[in-house]
């Protein structure tokens, strides 16, 4: 996967929004205003993706290329190396995951918003 499928897929996903809140090579990928995925875009070698805590550690137990997020709350956050080693299929199955991770967070009014019934 490279920088610009990476953007794609994540835009490619309801409400979301694209950002660059840190600096000018951090691209930050947002659902209700809430951070599920960012990279450096200057070096995209890695990407961060938020995850429920058990499969954090689970992930970085069976995978060498994943590690706890860099410069992120390491319960909440994995850092994905992309050295080759994680089959596409799957990185788009752990921003899926990342992405569903933050709206199934939301308090109810709030995802109502943003995903009516």
């Amino acid at each position: 996967m490279n920088v610009e499928e990476y953007r794609t897929y994540c835009l490619s996903k309801e409400h979301v929004t694209e950002e660059f809140p840190f600096d000018n090579d951090t691209l930050v990928f947002k659902v209700a205003g809430k951070m599920f995925a960012l990279a450096n875009i200057s070096e995209f070698v890695s990407i961060n993706l938020k995850c429920d805590p058990e499969k954090a550690i689970e992930l970085r137990d069976r995978f060498p290329a994943v590690l706890p997020g860099y410069h992120m709350n390491k319960k909440h956050w994995n850092t994905i190396l992309l050295d080759g080693s994680i089959p596409e299929k799957l990185l788009k199955t752990w921003i899926d995951d990342s992405y569903l991770n933050v709206i199934n967070s939301l308090p109810k009014r709030e995802k109502a918003k943003f995903f009516p019934l």
